[in-house]
């Protein structure tokens, strides 16, 4: 039986998730870095993980530090690029890509409080130029030093805490943004349950 303590902590938590905000993780082989980003998204209201292996088995998130958050984010899993992102745009996400090209735009310069889902790539090759290719624009983090790229966790919660910042100046965090039936259900399934 849940304490009143851990209902009133499911509770403040649930108000601050953010609907309209997922991430896409494409065959990010290390389950260290998948952990390190599941623990980024559930620390800043990301609900929704989509997970895109083609390349690579699903990741396995069972370090001690890591497996718990599990149970606070949903997981969808992908074998097909093109359904991933059919799903996301069908739910009406503007899909993002992580990516240094020349007609990338600055994350401090994008609008992130709309409907957006992330897109973060492998740790040696990136984004796949196929899923590239499905994208509608391409974000990137200002670098100013001699390496090109972080590492994906790190770059993941950069993004995250700009949307977060971002958010959170427009109130998105103040109020809670799941319709009543959503918010029912996960807190049945948070109390009592899994989401995956």
């Amino acid at each position: 039986m849940a304490t009143e303590n851990r209902i009133n902590k499911i509770e403040e938590v649930l108000s601050k998730k953010q609907p309209d905000l997922a991430v896409v993780c494409e065959n990010i082989y290390d389950p260290h870095n998948v952990s390190a980003i599941f623990r980024t998204c559930d620390a800043t209201g990301v609900l929704d993980v989509h997970l895109l292996y083609n390349k690579f088995e699903f990741p396995e998130i069972g370090s001690r530090s890591s497996a718990g958050v599990r149970k606070w984010i949903r997981q969808h899993k992908y074998k097909e690029a093109e359904h991933c992102f059919n799903k996301l745009k069908e739910d009406g996400y503007q899909v993002l890509a992580t990516r240094l090209d020349d007609d990338a735009i600055s994350i401090y310069e994008f609008d992130l409080t709309q409907k957006i889902a992330i897109v973060m790539g492998n740790e040696h090759s990136g984004i796949s130029p196929e899923f590239t290719n499905f994208c509608d624009k391409k974000i990137y983090i200002p670098i100013h030093g001699m390496v090109e790229s972080l590492n994906v966790s790190v770059a993941t919660a950069v993004i995250l805490y700009e949307t977060y910042r971002q958010r959170h100046n427009k109130g998105y965090y103040s109020k809670c943004r799941l319709s009543d039936s959503e918010m029912d259900h996960l807190r049945k399934l948070w109390l009592y349950g899994r989401l995956s």
